[in-house]
């Protein structure tokens, strides 16, 4: 199975964020041991160096993103993606650019917290919780 892994998952396990962080691990755990091929969409590694260097040193939220893209390959946003999300059925732009990024890379489901957000999508959509127990 190939996943695209939306950015609040991603930030539940780096922010540590309760109550989500164990099922989250769990999709971490996963991917870090083989068992689940898995991406980042682009945006997802900018936004986490956003949030990251306004809370860490820059060395160390950049330590933090090698570790991410060493595990997990980073779906690209082109033009194409970007012009699929403009047309797309979900409404929030954002997430309609990790769905179709996703897509293009081969991905057959989402992995996010925001189920709900991604009404519209081709792609099977799992929260983690649902994933881990799939």
């Amino acid at each position: 199975m190939r996943v695209i892994v939306d950015t609040n998952v991603v930030l539940d396990v780096l922010l540590d964020r309760e109550p989500f962080v164990e099922s989250a691990l769990g999709v971490f755990c996963l991917v870090e041991e083989s068992r689940l091929d898995a991406l980042l969409c682009a945006t997802t590694i900018t936004t986490i160096d956003y949030l990251l260097i306004q809370s860490l040193p820059v060395s160390k939220a950049r330590t933090a993103l090698r570790k991410l893209i060493s595990l997990f390959e980073i779906a690209t946003v082109n033009r194409l993606v970007i012009e699929r999300a403009l047309a797309s059925k979900i409404q929030d732009f954002e997430d309609a650019v990790l769905d179709e990024a996703g897509q293009m890379a081969g991905a057959d489901s989402v992995i996010t917290r925001n189920t709900k957000d991604f009404t519209g999508s081709a792609l099977k959509i799992f929260d983690p919780i649902e994933f881990l127990a799939h």
